[in-house]
């Protein structure tokens, strides 16, 4: 009668203000916090903090919103927010990073973008090969002229 995706859809996660959660956080859909929570955050979906919302923890998520305070380093594929009101004071590793004026940041920001990965590998690669073909060739030159020279002496 029903199909099974329309019963497995994916809930939000809510912490609420006045919670208290320890632990780690596995999620599909996205997780707002708005309590306090200790612990690490992997989540599918995007992870919002917010503005009664602290967070001890490392949190790696799609996208990032902070409004609260977040003591820990995040990794986001996409897009980290940091508002007026949050404050972060870790590392950030993200494609994308956005902070509005009266935000606070502490720590070191990391941005890359996948595609660019895998294009710089392979050509550090193709660099790497012909310098080490090219030096036994040169040394081989070098000696045959050597030995010129002490026949020349000689």
């Amino acid at each position: 009668m029903f199909k099974e995706s329309k019963r497995l859809s994916l809930t939000d996660t809510l912490i609420g203000q006045g919670t208290h959660a320890e632990g780690k956080m596995v999620c599909e859909a996205g997780l707002r916090i708005e309590g306090e929570y200790r612990g690490d955050i992997e989540c599918v979906g995007d992870v919002i903090v917010g503005e009664c919302g602290l967070a001890r923890s490392n949190i790696s998520a799609r996208d990032v919103t902070i409004a609260g305070k977040v003591y820990g380093d995040i990794v986001t594929k996409g897009r980290l927010t940091i508002t007026a009101t949050g404050q972060l004071h870790g590392n950030i590793n993200a494609h994308s990073f956005i902070m509005q004026d009266g935000g606070i940041f502490t720590g070191a920001c990391r941005m890359e973008r996948a595609h660019e990965q895998t294009r710089s590998r392979p050509l550090m690669e193709s660099d790497n090969t012909p310098p080490a073909k090219e030096q036994p060739q040169q040394s081989n030159a070098n000696a045959r002229e050597k030995d010129k020279r002490q026949a020349q002496a000689g």
